[in-house]
């Protein structure tokens, strides 16, 4: 199986590339954010890879990172989400949004992806909210908020996050609510308008 390919790019495609190892083409596909970060032909890359393995075919996905690959992995433990929609989900959201979308349930985030409807987006997100990696690459501000960062966090946002946990939230999930609502209304929020702002977050 192969796990990474380093060499020098040698063709672009619509959704892939053709990395040179030592003479020989391999064909990679990538989502649209991974093709963008990549060298100009003919200079150096490195790609973390996925192999998958078919009765008709083997496969090679390139991810410029190794959170970008394992996100490509999770999304399809999925019902419905095959290689096609996870590369479209990680061409117009990264690793951060996409954990972000996670930890808020943002519906609406995940289903801009070409391929991706209202029903499979609220899959994605129901599925996904407790196997998510804990704050991969997480929006900074709820990485702050959920304890990960402390300093500097509000006192009224941390209380806020604890009262909405108290009331069975998950803090990832409390912590992204929280986030949205100190966005719209300031960090001067008391905590009272933050946990009600907050719940209507996460019931939406």
């Amino acid at each position: 199986m192969i796990g990474k390919l380093k060499g020098i790019v040698d063709s672009y495609g619509e959704d892939h590339v053709i990395i040179d190892v030592h003479g020989v083409g391999y064909v990679v596909n990538c989502s649209a954010r991974t093709l963008q970060k990549l060298a100009p032909v003919g200079e150096a890359a490195s790609l973390a890879i996925e192999t998958q393995v078919r009765e008709d075919a083997i496969r090679l996905f390139g991810f410029s990172t190794e959170a970008e690959r394992d996100w490509f992995r999770l999304l399809q433990s999925v019902q419905g989400v095959g290689s096609k929609v996870a590369l479209a989900i990680l061409s117009i959201l990264s690793p951060g949004e996409l954990a972000s979308a996670i930890a808020g349930q943002d519906k609406a985030m995940v289903a801009r992806a070409s391929g991706v409807g209202p029903k499979l987006a609220a899959r994605i997100v129901a599925e996904l909210k407790d196997k998510a990696p804990a704050f991969a690459g997480i929006d900074p501000v709820v990485a702050r908020l959920s304890g990960e960062e402390p300093a500097a966090a509000p006192q009224a946002a941390q209380d806020a996050i604890s009262a909405l946990v108290n009331l069975g939230y998950g803090r990832p999930q409390a912590a992204a609510a929280v986030a949205k609502s100190l966005e719209a209304m300031g960090e001067g929020a008391d905590t009272g308008a933050l946990i009600r702002r907050g719940l209507k977050e996460l019931a939406g």
